[in-house]
């Protein structure tokens, strides 16, 4: 039966299930911790609906539980990090960390992450700048099964590739922009192939390369064996920034890109390029400020569009989701629930 959740409720039986593939306890829960505020963010593709494919990629032996960052290279305002297969909510925050104390010192920090495990919702290590007064841009790339056709082609070639930048906004809310460079996440199609959704024209191809609205083409083979694709976004354009994620934050990063035939692995590896820079010690603070500001209530001026309420900035519909959400409750379809009780079954929990 479809679930309704609390928030604190869903983090403790979801940690349970993280210790039962061997980690510590403060790893579990703070991975269940990022796990549940992705679904309260609105952002279901990234939640507690990934779950059990972190079983399966640690019995895999792909995903390494209790792992930590090591550093290849410090300089003070660069640093090449190995993720060494950890948990991305781990080892995603291990790096982010680091680099917002050298951004401090040195003013900026260019940060390479290799060899994560999957990092998740971006926009949180975004969120985690934003909060110390710093800008940070993001490059990720995804080694997994590849789900996305390049403009032109007819098959997946590379992964979802996320882009993301997070710009503070002085006496305001943040700008988060984070998104997949896919017309949709690949998540979000797990998510509406189980709740028996279709999907809208332009964002699939199926095993043939022809368009399709049916997302189960990229979640499930199909009758010759081979998946569906997702379609960048933006045509061209966000193909093309799929592409610099891949080479930024997989070739340039030391992680690797992907060039190998599909297979069935279940573990999702993520290299991450990311710049962080601090505007106080780039001497432009009081107009950086001032100006973005006033870019921004200029923007907030605009009267409502057909169809809209008001002008929003990246990261608003992720707040107001999440007020909601805590208030609610967040919603898990029975397909979902059921994998994400399967999966305690296979490490000894028993969700009942």
């Amino acid at each position: 039966m479809p679930q309704t959740l609390q928030a604190s409720t869903l983090r403790t039986q979801v940690a349970a299930i993280i210790a039962g593939t061997g980690s510590r306890p403060a790893e579990a829960e703070q991975v269940a911790a990022n796990l549940v505020l992705a679904n309260l963010s609105g952002h279901d593709s990234h939640g507690v609906g990934m779950v059990p494919r972190y079983v399966d990629a640690a019995a895999e032996g792909g995903l390494k539980p209790n792992a930590s960052v090591k550093i290849n290279l410090d300089t003070g305002p660069m640093l090449a990090l190995d993720g060494q297969r950890g948990y991305g909510q781990i080892v995603g925050v291990q790096a982010m960390e680091l680099a917002i104390a050298r951004a401090k010192q040195h003013g900026s920090c260019i940060l390479s992450l290799a060899n994560a495990h999957h990092l998740g919702r971006i926009g949180h290590f975004a969120e985690m700048a934003t909060a110390q007064g710093l800008v940070a841009m993001h490059f990720v790339n995804v080694l997994s099964r590849p789900v996305v056709a390049p403009w032109g082609g007819g098959d997946g070639r590379f992964g979802t590739n996320p882009c993301c930048i997070g710009i503070p906004i002085k006496g305001a809310v943040p700008f988060i922009l984070d998104y997949a460079t896919s017309r949709v996440a690949q998540g979000k199609m797990r998510v509406a192939h189980n709740k028996g959704e279709r999907v809208p024209p332009g964002y699939l191809i199926d095993e043939h390369g022809a368009p399709t609205d049916d997302p189960g083409v990229v979640v499930v083979p199909q009758s010759n064996g081979l998946f569906g694709a997702l379609m960048t976004f933006g045509e061209h354009k966000g193909y093309g920034m799929a592409v610099a994620c891949e080479l930024l934050g997989g070739a340039l990063t030391g992680g690797g890109t992907w060039h190998r035939p599909a297979d069935t692995a279940r573990t999702v590896l993520n290299g991450m390029l990311a710049i962080v820079i601090d505007p106080a010690k780039l001497g432009t603070q009081a107009s950086f400020e001032e100006e973005a500001s006033a870019f921004i209530a200029w923007l907030r001026q605009s009267p409502a569009g057909q169809g809209f309420d008001a002008v929003q900035i990246a990261g608003e519909p992720e707040r107001k989701a999440r007020a909601a959400r805590e208030r609610e409750g967040i919603w898990l379809d029975d397909a979902t629930w059921g994998e994400i009780v399967a999966a305690g079954a296979k490490v000894g929990v028993s969700l009942g």
